[in-house]
């Protein structure tokens, strides 16, 4: 008996013994476990700390509605520090001599536009596909609905966008916040799918494709490749190491993409970015989608349009010219800077032929009340008309000026694009 107390006390002993061991030795495990558990920690607090102030901007801010709001009050956007006022409608909007080297002239005919105020806010957009996540928000920090994405995925026109040799893509974005101390960058890129319904991977998807992204110190960079050119594959590259146009989280940027045949330059706001000849060096290739890709933005005005304006032919022969490069706040009638590059076409063809007069009118879409919008369309006509005699030289008294509201639709207004077609400048030839 006392032999067999001491044999278990001997295994007793001996199993504390080896458990011991054990926990010395895997003592460098621990550590590295230990060590892996906390980095995540920090980053996840980083990552939710960033998210939370973006929400905190997003939820709850923007909340007061407006019976009275009128025409495109879901579908244009307005600087936040604007004011109703016509006192101070003008305080801190950009000029338009600073876009006095903007050549950016948008396509005349719309073929896509999403301003995602036909989504509910917190849904997966309509007109769109992802192999991640993002949902529709409002923010106080801009009006109107946009697209928010954290990821680092992509989200993609679900339908295959047909698009000719010439066309103008806009939209505007926001960089967003991911960690507590950096943005998150952001990307697009116009491709040639190859799956159709689905999502393209790899460091080159599809057929062919430009990409644009901004890092997340700011700075952009393109790429454009082609994977069967000849059998074989072509890529070139860029960036921009100018530090004045580097981007900063929740700044709004306009930014403008203009194609032409293998040619492709991108603007952000008035400044010229990128322009690269052969961005497309195979114009038999034609690009059929647009996707937004990582890491954290907010994207909303989601123009492409095709077909340079025929303004001379259009305005003196014809008659009547309608354009669609001529831009307000919403529900304001101050002339936005970008419209730079159509107000100066329009103008220098005025003032090669001054003995004609014209007169100019302003339509809107039929969001918001009769009334307020025909005053509205009276007001913009006026502001063009101002425009065009103080930045451009066109004598006043050969402008013309009155509004139609929504009384002379282009299209039903029953969906972003066709909205879009009927907010509209229309120049008559008297």
């Amino acid at each position: 008996m006392k032999a067999l107390v001491v044999t278990s006390l001997t295994f007793l002993f001996l199993g504390l013994w080896l458990n011991a061991s054990a926990q010395i030795i895997n003592v460098p495990k621990r550590i590295e476990n230990k060590v892996v558990n906390r980095v995540n920690n920090k980053i996840d607090q980083g990552i939710d700390k960033g998210l939370d102030a973006v929400e905190d901007d997003v939820n709850g801010k923007n909340k007061k509605s407006d019976k009275n709001k009128t025409d495109d009050s879901k579908t244009e956007k307005k600087d936040p520090k604007a004011s109703d006022s016509k006192s101070d409608s003008k305080q801190d909007q950009p000029s338009l001599q600073t876009y006095s080297k903007f050549d950016f002239i948008p396509g005349e005919k719309v073929i896509f536009y999403d301003d995602f105020s036909q989504d509910a806010v917190g849904d997966f957009p309509a007109l769109w596909n992802t192999n991640a996540s993002g949902e529709v928000v409002t923010t106080n920090l801009y009006p109107g609905n946009w697209l928010k994405y954290v990821m680092t995925e992509s989200i993609w026109t679900d339908k295959l966008l047909t698009l000719p040799d010439n066309y103008t893509l806009e939209f505007d974005v926001i960089p967003i916040q991911v960690t507590e101390d950096d943005m998150g960058g952001w990307g697009f890129l116009l491709m040639k799918c190859i799956n159709q319904k689905s999502w393209d991977g790899g460091m080159v998807p599809g057929n062919a494709g430009f990409e644009f992204q901004v890092e997340y110190n700011g700075r952009p960079n393109y790429r454009a490749y082609n994977n069967k050119l000849d059998g074989e594959f072509w890529d070139q590259n860029g960036y921009n190491e100018d530090e004045k146009i580097k981007q900063k989280k929740d700044q709004k940027y306009h930014m403008s993409v203009w194609v032409q045949k293998t040619r492709v330059r991108i603007y952000q706001n008035e400044t010229k970015l990128f322009d690269v000849p052969r961005a497309f060096p195979d114009p038999a290739v034609k690009m059929d989608r647009l996707r937004f890709e990582a890491n954290a933005a907010m994207v909303s005005n989601i123009r492409i349009a095709v077909g340079a304006p025929d303004t001379r032919n259009k305005l003196m022969t014809e008659g009547k010219l309608v354009s669609y490069g001529i831009y307000f706040d919403v529900n304001k009638d101050v002339v936005k800077p970008e419209s730079y590059g159509t107000l100066k076409e329009i103008a220098g063809i005025l003032n090669e032929v001054p003995d004609v007069k014209v007169k100019i009118f302003g339509h809107t879409d039929s969001d918001g009340a009769d009334a307020a919008n025909l005053d509205l369309s009276k007001r913009r006509a006026a502001s063009v008309k101002a425009e065009l005699a103080k930045s451009f030289g066109v004598k006043a008294d050969r402008l013309e000026t009155d509004g139609l509201g929504e009384t002379k639709p282009v299209a039903p207004n029953d969906t972003p694009v066709n909205k879009a077609l009927n907010r509209r400048v229309e120049f008559i030839k008297l």
